[in-house]
């Protein structure tokens, strides 16, 4: 009688099956076919909290509950890739990139450092599905407050209303377009407690309202 048990699991946005309960973390990424494993990190996901980091030889096992989807990351300190990595952030902000899934980048320019996202999605409502936005991570953050956002390439309603407070940035040889929204006194920034993805949050709320407005 055959008492193999067979695990789903997701990695990325792909399902594998697998017949063995407990694999570490460059095992994990084998499946995924993510080699050489030393280019590549891989997280669990779990429901709740950032994405925890699998170490190459750690072991997970997949019996217990909520251990089924993983998301894999290249590192920028290997050679080949082409992301620019020219700067870190705190692990909570690289591991909310990650969790993403979209592509994005750390770009320092003049002095300026900048995430940027790749292939951002818009609410309905506007010329664009999806744009390219960044922010900008200015001295002292987590600290400091991250302000505003910038997107390329320039989005518009679809009804033709115009959008307020825009202004042109240069930034990666683009023109950016500069959306000048910033926390009030009721919202302020928290330290210890808003970060990328806080502000991220304010951008999407921020895109959603403009087509609602009547």
């Amino acid at each position: 009688m055959d008492n193999k048990h067979e695990y789903k699991i997701q990695i990325d946005k792909d399902i594998y099956s697998v017949d063995h309960p407990i694999l570490t973390g460059d095992e994990l990424l084998k499946i995924a076919n993510k080699e050489p494993v030393e280019r590549f990190a891989i997280y669990l996901k779990i429901k709740e909290g950032s994405p925890q980091r699998i170490g190459a030889d750690e072991k997970v096992d997949l019996r217990n509950p909520g251990v089924e989807r993983f998301v894999t990351l290249p590192l920028d300190q290997t050679e080949g890739f082409d992301d620019r990595r020219e700067f870190t952030l705190p692990q909570g902000d690289l591991d909310w990139l990650c969790n993403t899934g979209l592509s994005y980048e750390l770009v320092s320019e003049k002095n300026v450092l900048r995430v940027v996202l790749y292939g951002f999605p818009l609410p309905l409502g506007y010329n664009h599905n999806e744009v390219d936005v960044n922010v900008r991570i200015d001295p002292g953050y987590p600290d400091t407050q991250i302000d505003m956002v910038y997107v390329y390439p320039p989005i518009a309603l679809a009804d033709g209303r115009p959008l307020n407070a825009l202004s042109q940035d240069q930034f990666d040889g683009k023109i950016w377009q500069r959306w000048s929204r910033h926390r009030t006194p009721a919202n302020p920034w928290r330290p210890g407690i808003d970060n990328l993805s806080t502000h991220f949050g304010l951008i999407e709320e921020w895109f959603s309202r403009e087509p609602r407005k009547a």
